[in-house]
């Protein structure tokens, strides 16, 4: 599959960034491409596998209880959340996306550590395989994109406040 970005080569690269990308097993041909893409642009822009951890949790609910462990250990800078919920003929789908959604918010207006949401929530398997790597470029980008842009932000404020 494509990448279909545009790295921005003019982003400095963080000293001593530490990203953690947890992904759902579930739907793994979407969320292992939405992976891809996040650590493929990370490599573009000069970061190393030594700047990233890779985590695997079952499915998607399980994505907010990995990643508010993940910011408990203080060893990381951003925590990357990558599922994909497909709608079904049961309300599961409205299930799972609420309780992913209000998890990752939850973690976010309560954290000291910023946690990314990529999870691609739809109505049908191509919509999801458009949106990881396909025709409407790879959420997975977005998201390390969006991790680093978090990161320079608490970095600014932090040296704001000092």
């Amino acid at each position: 599959m494509s990448q279909n970005y545009t790295v921005n080569t003019q982003m400095e690269l963080i000293p001593g960034i530490r990203i953690a990308i947890v992904s759902a097993e579930w739907n793994s041909h979407i969320t292992g491409a939405l992976t891809d893409g996040a650590t493929s642009f990370l490599h573009d822009l000069g970061y190393s596998g030594e700047n990233y951890d890779l985590f695997q949790v079952p499915g998607t609910v399980e994505l907010t209880f990995a990643a508010a462990q993940l910011c408990k250990t203080g060893r990381y800078d951003a925590v990357i959340i990558i599922g994909c919920v497909i709608r079904g003929d049961t309300p599961h789908f409205d299930y799972v996306c609420q309780s992913v959604t209000q998890g990752c918010a939850r973690l976010n207006a309560s954290g000291d550590t910023p946690v990314i949401f990529c999870v691609l929530t739809v109505n049908n398997e191509q919509q999801a395989l458009d949106r990881a790597g396909g025709r409407l470029s790879n959420k997975g980008t977005e998201a390390a994109e969006t991790a680093l842009k978090m990161v320079r932000f608490k970095r600014e404020l932090s040296s704001r406040t000092r």
